[in-house]
Formats: structure tokens, sequence, C-alpha cells
């Protein structure tokens, strides 16, 4: 099967997500940067997400150029990937409304532990199709990033428990190391 329709409809999903997540916020009735105070939490999980939709949509879209066909397991490991992230905005709304509190942190890094492991999930359904040799398995290499990752979003759980605000620094000391660009992919597509 062809590719073209997974990569439209992950993109529109994805798309739709940071709408949702935009249209959570408020317009404060005063007029002034005072009025935007009371907003900061809101605003500042609402930057987290929208820096996390759009690392997901950039590994999506450098992985599916890797992709020559889709299979039917690689169609629902996409979809499994696009239900964790559709809760994204879900969870960035609570831990907006909660200024950060422990049970609705400790469920955004659940939410986020569960896209890792659906990515990954994906990622082998990709693996399995196309082969060991195949450039995405090139590209991957160890994966170091992808292997810590989760253990971070564990540690970031428990953690809310004790200090959300240690809870935050985990979710974006993650966010950071996938925000530096990953250019595997497009090394070794320039290289074919």
């Amino acid at each position: 099967m062809n590719k073209n329709r997974l990569e439209a409809f992950s993109d529109g999903v994805l798309a739709i997500i940071i709408t949702i997540m935009v249209l959570e916020l408020k317009v404060p009735d005063e007029i002034d940067f005072v009025a935007l105070k009371p907003l900061f939490p809101k605003l500042l999980s609402y930057l987290l997400s929208f820096i996390y939709i759009g690392i997901y949509w950039n590994n999506h879209h450098h992985m599916m150029h890797t992709v020559k066909q889709v299979s039917g397991s690689i169609l629902w490991a996409n979809l499994h990937l696009l239900f964790w992230l559709s809760l994204v905005p879900f969870v960035t709304a609570w831990i907006g409304e909660s200024h950060f509190a422990p049970t609705p942190m400790m469920c955004y890094g659940l939410i986020l532990l569960l896209a890792a492991i659906a990515y990954f999930l994906l990622q082998s359904r990709i693996l399995q199709k196309h082969g060991p040799n195949s450039v995405l398995s090139k590209a991957i290499g160890n994966d170091l990033k992808g292997k810590i990752s989760p253990v971070l979003y564990l540690l970031g759980i428990i953690s809310a428990n004790f200090n959300t605000l240690i809870s935050g620094a985990i979710y974006i000391l993650v966010a950071l190391i996938w925000l530096i660009p990953d250019k595997r992919i497009e090394k070794i597509i320039d290289a074919e």
C-alpha cells in the first residue's frame, strides 16, 4: 500500500491536535500585560506540548521518508501513536488549569510515555516490513535518545508525587533532547 494517505492523515490529525490546544487558551478580559499573568501556567503548558507535537510531527515526517510501502500493522501502529498524541490537549489543559499539580503532572508524563512507546512500536512495524538493511534500520543505529526517553518519562512520573518542578524539568529535558535536530535519517537518505 502507498504511504501518502497515512502521511496526509497523520499530518491532519497533528494539525488538529495543535489547534485544539490553542483553543484552550482564553483571551483575558483586561487589555494590559498584567492580565496575562494568570494565564502563565496555561501558556507554559501549551508551549511545552506544542514543542512535543512538533517533535513528533518532525520525526514522523522523517521516518515516513524511509518508508516505501505500508502494511495493515503499520497503519494500526500509526493510529495507536495518534491516539496517545490526541490526549495531549487534555493533559495540557489539565496541568495548566491545575497549576502543575501532582496528579495532572503524572498523567501528562504517562501520556508522553505511552506516545513514546507507540512511536517505538510504529518504528518496529516499519523495520519489520522493510528489513534490517532498510534506510530506517541504518539510520536508527543504537537509538540512545529512544532508549533514554522512556526512562526519563518514568522518572518524571514518579517525581511528580514529590516535586512537580522536578517532574516538569524532566519533561522539558526530554523535549530539549529531541528538539536538537536528528540528522541520522537525512544523512542516510542523502548518502543513497
